[in-house]
């Protein structure tokens, strides 16, 4: 048995950390937050409950996955509900395409819009289910150490139907002409990923799952979600130790012996990062042990950052689904100003969440909870004018759009943004998603899971394999875990 540290609490973390704990591992998360879960933190005001991060539940089957390692299941910790629409797409005050929950409708959908679209549909998800059960049964599980990973036989002869050297852009341009269906398809990768012209086609993966399979949501608020896995790690008894910086991680010859902490230096055998790792590589270790230069990080393409409102209002609100995403200005331009030449946007594309539509419990009666997000390029300035600024914009269209005054009834506001990632998270240049899902960043060519120079330090989360959102770091975890039980 071995005594394991691991930094920083939230999904990456919390799924290394149960199954260490499993094989009768001593395991210890250290989290510098008072609130456990990472980005994934909830927040109680004024009877309204907050998730501070990930509102979108889609790839269940990973969720499923992971509790069926220790025997259990996913409803064995929160209740899913799938969300009937799914979604919509705003793209004027009187144009929104209403995504439904059933495929058939879907589909339906789509032919009105294009005709022969459906067939197209059929056939483009019919190809990403492909990559979806390949990608998330033999390539997101890979440690990315070796090249002999990428040279297995079945990836070999699936190379060509996996599309990792055609832009998800062109391929979905390939089957859609109609530029709201082409908006539809490109919005998974765009949130989360990078621009389309940029992704690699094998992310259709994350079209399938999110129009296809649909989209869920954990009663309560995905702060539920945390809640199950940290309630599974406790019934492993993995300790738990919030509101503890770590300063410093300590090395003797290529060995790292303890950490460094707001409470004191405790000695571990093996030490692991969910915690930002260019802030462990660049400020926990003397810099001869550092895995990668800050040079290397400048040079690395980031997934966006955000600005985000908590708002609490005090009346019911109209048109509004539980998702909503605002497409009504040029989607290109956005994505030019986050990625080519970062600068807050001219004219932002924007989501806005609104889970008391389908949640009683996270709003008070007859009140909305309402959560907005404007991605924005990491490590641009921040500061409280501009984050006004742009929440008068969000909220002019928001009032247009539902055509009714709700500036005057909101009763509680907080808006988070670059300076509190950087702050809260460590976050590299405020990042809120990690590195970007580009062909040069993708499996083996992200980060490694392992430190070079020293033989007890691993790394996991979101800027190492296999990259951004709450499955690929859940994924993660499992994949770090496992690489130290093998060896």
């Amino acid at each position: 048995m071995s005594k394991i540290a691991i930094i920083g609490s939230g999904f990456s973390g919390l799924s290394c950390a149960a199954i260490l704990a499993k094989d009768g591992h001593e395991v210890t998360i250290y989290e510098k937050n008072k609130v456990l879960g990472g980005r994934a933190r909830q927040f109680q005001e004024s009877g309204f409950t907050f998730d501070m991060g990930p509102s979108w539940y889609w790839m269940p089957d990973v969720f499923e996955r992971f509790f069926n390692r220790f025997d259990r299941k996913v409803e064995d910790y929160f209740k899913l509900q799938k969300l009937d629409p799914g979604f919509q797409i705003i793209f004027s005050q009187d144009d929104e395409m209403i995504v439904p929950e059933k495929w058939e409708s879907i589909l339906e959908m789509f032919e009105k819009i294009e005709k022969g679209s459906a067939r197209k549909l059929e056939k483009f998800m019919s190809e990403a289910k492909f990559r979806y059960d390949f990608g998330v049964t033999k390539l997101v599980y890979e440690p990315g150490l070796s090249l002999k990973e990428l040279f297995k036989k079945d990836i070999i002869t699936n190379i060509f139907k996996l599309q990792m050297f055609t832009s998800y852009r062109k391929h979905v341009a390939s089957y859609f002409k109609n530029q709201k269906i082409k908006a539809l398809m490109e919005f998974p990768v765009l949130f989360l990923g990078t621009a389309p012209s940029d992704t690699p086609a094998l992310y259709s993966l994350m079209a399938y799952s999110g129009i296809k399979n649909g989209t869920f949501y954990p009663e309560g608020g995905f702060g539920k979600v945390i809640d199950g896995f940290v309630k599974l790690c406790k019934e492993l008894s993995v300790n738990f130790e919030p509101n503890v910086n770590v300063n410093k991680i300590n090395i003797e010859g290529n060995i790292a012996k303890s950490i460094d902490t707001s409470r004191g230096i405790f000695r571990f055998d093996k030490i692991i990062a969910s915690a930002d790792y260019s802030h462990v590589d660049g400020k926990l270790l003397p810099n001869k042990y550092s895995n990668y230069s800050n040079n290397y990080w400048q040079k690395r393409t980031f997934s966006p950052s955000a600005l985000l409102f908590y708002l609490g209002v005090n009346k019911k609100l109209n048109k509004l689904q539980h998702h909503n995403l605002f497409f009504d200005e040029e989607i290109d331009k956005h994505i030019d100003e986050i990625y080519k030449d970062p600068e807050w946007p001219s004219n932002p594309l924007f989501y806005a969440c609104c889970p008391s539509k389908t949640d009683k419990s996270v709003a008070p009666s007859d009140k909305e909870n309402l959560f907005l997000l404007m991605p924005i390029a990491a490590g641009i300035q921040d500061n409280l004018e501009l984050r006004e600024k742009y929440f008068n914009i969000m909220m002019y269209r928001l009032e247009r759009y539902c055509q009714e005054e709700i500036i005057q009834h909101i009763e509680y506001k907080r808006s988070y943004c670059v300076n509190d990632f950087k702050n809260d998270y460590n976050a590299y240049k405020g990042n809120a998603y990690g590195l970007a899902n580009t062909l040069s960043q993708t499996a083996n060519l992200k980060p490694k899971i392992i430190n070079k120079k020293i033989n007890n330090l691993f790394y996991t989360g979101q800027l190492t394999v296999p990259g951004p959102g709450v499955p690929p770091a859940i994924i993660s975890g499992q994949v770090v875990a496992d690489y130290i039980l093998k060896s």
